[in-house]
């Protein structure tokens, strides 16, 4: 089960953020995936279309935080990911912070080496 949750807007779409596992070279690691659309059901189905079948929201314990409401926002896809932390606790100003993909860069396959 993946970790996350999500934030009602005063427009009454919402913002869906989830925590989901992905397979590395250097073992597993997560993924936070947002997603913008009217409701919850909707935003778990676009996630399900892409091929992510067993994708559940069950609470709020991890809901976006403003900043990620903002980069989800604008996006004109309304759908990105980026590299979870390790440890869950949100990098401090001094580190570096990843920026922002959109969903294609995370579905794509890595090119087959001969």
């Amino acid at each position: 089960m993946a970790a996350g949750g999500f934030c009602k807007l005063p427009t009454g779409s919402v913002v869906v953020a989830l925590n989901l596992p992905r397979p590395t070279a250097h073992g597993t690691g997560c993924v936070r995936v947002l997603v913008h659309a009217q409701n919850r059901a909707r935003a778990l189905t676009r996630l399900r279309n892409l091929g992510m079948r067993a994708v559940y929201l069950r609470g709020n314990a991890a809901p976006p935080t403003p900043d990620e409401i903002t980069a989800v926002l604008h996006h004109p896809d309304g759908l990105i990911w980026r590299t979870a932390p390790d440890n869950g606790v949100v990098p401090g100003p001094e580190l570096a912070q990843e920026l922002w993909h959109p969903i294609r860069a995370l579905l794509r396959r890595p090119a087959a080496t001969p």
